[in-house]
């Protein structure tokens, strides 16, 4: 129930980046691609970068709260998630690369600390080590 939760305060940010992405696209009479358009391109990427990295990062937090890791643990998880893709969406318009990059730390420590949590949990039970 926890990563729903932040799967919808998440998905509110993609409905987000997605209506500025229609809103510019309105502005600028571009109707397939970014018609050159700095801003255009700068808010399609926000948009494209957040359902890049969100679908895997989601699935993986939710596998692991569906194995029962503590509740603290997935908090915080979805929160570094949360944080990362909000200073990194704001970054990208904002052209602001040091935010940026703090924002996929963010993002790459939840893959990372939930890929290595998946791993170390799933070896053991097929067999392999431990």
């Amino acid at each position: 129930m926890i990563t729903l939760f932040y799967t919808g305060i998440l998905s509110l940010l993609v409905a987000f980046l997605s209506a500025r992405v229609i809103v510019l696209r309105n502005q600028h009479k571009v109707a397939i691609g970014d018609g050159n358009n700095p801003q255009l391109q700068l808010a399609i990427r926000a948009q494209g970068n957040a359902l890049e990295y969100l679908p895997l990062a989601l699935l993986m937090i939710f596998m692991l709260e569906a194995l029962g890791l503590s509740a603290g643990v997935i908090h915080g998880l979805c929160l570094l998630l949360l944080g990362g893709r909000v200073v990194h969406a704001y970054a990208i318009v904002a052209g602001n690369m040091r935010l940026r990059v703090l924002g996929m730390l963010f993002t790459f420590m939840v893959l990372l600390a939930g890929a290595g949590i998946a791993i170390g949990f799933t070896l053991p039970r097929l067999g392999w080590g431990g």
